[in-house]
């Protein structure tokens, strides 16, 4: 507890005078201003809008530049295929051919060889002269004849070969400069892809933080002036209700049940409704000031102390939030007078209905309780029934 007056101490010290003095219930020129702050936050959001639709076009024509670089580098690596297996083709052929020039050439050099041998005199006159009747004779120009047929086809299919083997290194050549002019197609295409596809991204990520950016900054001006206005309605519906209720005669000490409902559960515990009694006690004996809206630290009016008690207390958002006497009434569990405990809540109306509530209390026990009770008044600890129109059951928190 020491810890929270220091902290309250060093919050009265720190805040400026004048964000202490100003009016805690929003004033029309301050929502009027942060309704203008909107108007302007909006007219920034339908500037961009504009560009981003304009952005829009732009992402569709990357979109469809990347999809046609991808097309390109899917045709260019089905050409690197084709031209790949015909540079492959060419040098099987070559390969080939390579092997039959080089067979036609041991098979001239074996014949200029055997010529070699047989001392190079196997010629037609050689054989005349030599020949030891007519059937060698005859043999011998047999024999010459062969060996002639033998020198010419093995001559024929050398050059045959050497023919078929240019043709094919031709072939060769040809397609691998197909293939190299193939693979710089296939990756000028892929970096015309990758270029295109990092530029759609670039303008996706760039458009995506201005949306988010103008949608925090839209969300926020909207939700400040909200909260002024609805600020401003709960108080002047409270400070409405107030002032019927000290104009409207013959109103009741305690108004009869006719059926109030509320909650089916509670939110806080005992704990919790101690230190929300413990809190409230400190206000009021600290001789705080009621202004209507405020809830704290140094002013309060009567759903404003209800408020920050249990803010204090360890409730939050979503499950505690400023409301005005009538909404928390809503808001809380019903408990007839009679099973009252310290920490719930009293409602008074100048008329026995919800929406005539005016004023809102915490119960201290022993038939007291902790208010804000006026601007003549202030804050104070008093009877539960020295304030006209008591509600038959309380609100548990």
């Amino acid at each position: 507890m020491i810890k929270k007056l220091i902290a309250a101490f060093l919050i009265l010290t720190l805040v400026p005078t004048a964000a202490i003095a100003a009016p805690p219930k929003p004033t029309q020129a301050q929502i009027d201003a942060a309704k203008k702050l909107e108007d302007e936050k909006k007219a920034a959001a339908d500037a961009s809008a504009a560009k981003l639709n304009s952005a829009k076009k732009t992402l569709k024509q990357l979109a469809s530049i990347a999809t046609a670089k991808h097309k390109l580098y899917v045709s260019a690596q089905n050409e690197l295929k084709m031209k790949t297996k015909q540079a492959d083709l060419a040098m099987k052929h070559l390969q080939v051919a390579q092997a039959s020039v080089s067979s036609g050439k041991r098979a001239i050099g074996k014949l200029a060889a055997n010529a070699y041998v047989s001392g190079g005199g196997f010629t037609d006159l050689d054989s005349l002269l030599k020949a030891d009747g007519p059937q060698d004779l005859a043999d011998r120009l047999s024999a010459l004849d062969a060996v002639g047929q033998n020198n010419s086809t093995a001559l024929d299919r050398y050059k045959s070969a050497e023919v078929v083997a240019s043709s094919a290194q031709k072939a060769a050549d040809t397609a691998k400069q197909a293939q190299a002019a193939a693979t710089i197609k296939v990756a000028s295409a892929k970096k015309a892809a990758e270029a295109a596809e990092a530029m759609q991204q670039e303008e996706v990520d760039k458009l995506q933080a201005v949306q988010d950016k103008l949608a925090k900054e839209l969300a926020v001006a909207q939700k400040t002036r909200v909260t002024l206005e609805q600020q401003r309605q709960l108080a002047l519906l409270e400070e409405s209700n107030a002032g019927r209720a000290v104009l409207t005669p013959d109103q009741s000490k305690i108004w009869p049940d006719t059926g109030f409902t509320g909650r089916s559960s509670t939110r806080s515990t005992e704990a919790m409704r101690a230190a929300a009694v413990e809190y409230a006690s400190k206000q009021v004996l600290a001789k705080k000031r009621y202004v209507w809206g405020s809830e704290g630290p140094t002013t309060f009016d009567c759903s404003g102390l209800v408020y920050a008690a249990y803010r204090d207390a360890g409730l939050g958002w979503p499950n505690w939030d400023r409301l005005n006497s009538s909404l928390y009434w809503v808001s809380t569990k019903r408990v007839p007078l009679k099973d009252l405990v310290p920490g719930d809540l009293l409602f008074y109306s100048y008329k026995p209905t919800v929406n005539t509530i005016h004023h809102i209390s915490i119960y201290a026990g022993d038939g007291m309780m902790w208010e804000a009770n006026s601007k003549d008044k202030g804050l104070l600890y008093s009877s539960i029934y020295s304030v006209k129109g008591l509600l038959p059951y309380g609100g548990r928190v």
